[in-house]
């Protein structure tokens, strides 16, 4: 089993490594039942009003959330099994900021929350979230290494 550190850094490649992200480009950071997320806003998320659209939203508060509850389970991989968002602010500039927290735990569901913020320390977002534990184990296939 890895130690916290080598289990956050392995999250952190497996992260950078979905292909999802060579769009986004963000940068992420785990810790402990938390996980901070860094996504560029860039003219090709917009909608037609010319500020981003929502599933960049979702996607950033997600996957903060979901990365903090990875954080605290290192054997297999988890699934998000539902999530809230509320959209507070429209952005149209800048860097989100999203940090995600573990707010509740039991062997196989866990709660957290993420919190969403512009470059000016906005809130711009928030979201709540249910995650479960999967059947599939954390390994190379996951780019879990």
């Amino acid at each position: 089993m890895p130690t916290n550190e080598d289990h956050f850094r392995k999250l952190e490649r497996m992260y950078h490594d979905a292909p999802i992200n060579q769009l986004y480009q963000p940068v992420i950071r785990v810790e402990d039942g938390r996980a901070e997320i860094d996504v560029p806003v860039k003219a090709e998320f917009f909608h037609a009003a010319h500020a981003l659209h929502g599933s960049c939203y979702f996607k950033a508060l997600d996957d903060a959330a979901f990365f903090a509850v990875s954080s605290v389970v290192t054997d297999v991989f988890v699934l998000t099994a539902s999530f809230t968002v509320y959209l507070t602010r429209p952005v149209t500039e800048g860097i989100l900021h999203a940090v995600g927290r573990v707010v509740h735990r039991s062997r196989n569901l866990f709660l957290a929350e993420a919190e969403l913020h512009d470059g000016q320390h906005r809130q711009v977002g928030r979201g709540t979230g249910s995650f479960m534990r999967s059947a599939i184990a954390l390994g190379s296939d996951l780019r879990y290494a």
